[in-house]
């Protein structure tokens, strides 16, 4: 097999997206952290239980919005749930599974945290773009995003964060 190395152009472009996306969850977390005192893991499952029916979503479902290993979320829910904000109950469709539920309290938390969470993402990420620019962000994320887990995703899409027990590959 001959390798395909990255042409200088994309050598560039690849470093830069690793500069920024490095950056941007650094700056995204600590501006929880200091506004909310939470990491943004634990700020991402409070939005997402809160925009899901009932807010409330298998562990499984909420583990593959998130992108992350089923264990990393168990832990993050359990210390979510030791804080009042997410409670766990039985899925009623299946005994082996479990729902994570938004509490009033993780509500409360999250409608605190959410403006100062805008903010940061607003000026760090979308005030440095144009409206073409965020459009063109959202394509290539896209474009990402199905061909690791899309239809025609290679075989790695077989091992995504969420199907893995652990968070170690």
């Amino acid at each position: 097999m001959t390798t395909r190395w990255l042409s200088p152009a994309e050598q560039r472009a690849w470093r830069s997206y690793i500069s920024a996306t490095s950056l941007l969850g650094d700056a995204v977390d600590r501006g929880l952290q200091a506004q909310a005192g939470m990491p943004h893991l634990y700020y991402s499952i409070l939005a997402m239980l809160s925009e899901a029916p009932d807010r409330r979503l298998r562990m499984t479902g909420l583990a593959e919005l998130l992108k992350i290993t089923r264990s990393r979320l168990t832990y993050a829910v359990s210390r979510l749930e030791n804080d009042g904000t997410v409670r766990r109950e039985g899925c009623p469709s299946d005994r082996r599974g479990q729902v994570a539920v938004l509490t009033d309290e993780g509500m409360a938390v999250l409608e605190r945290a959410a403006p100062g969470h805008v903010e940061t993402v607003r000026s760090v990420l979308f005030d440095q773009l144009t409206a073409e620019e965020v459009g063109q962000l959202e394509e290539i994320c896209r474009k990402v995003t199905r061909a690791i887990e899309g239809e025609n995703a290679r075989p790695c899409g077989e091992d995504l964060p969420w199907r893995r027990r652990s968070s170690t590959p």
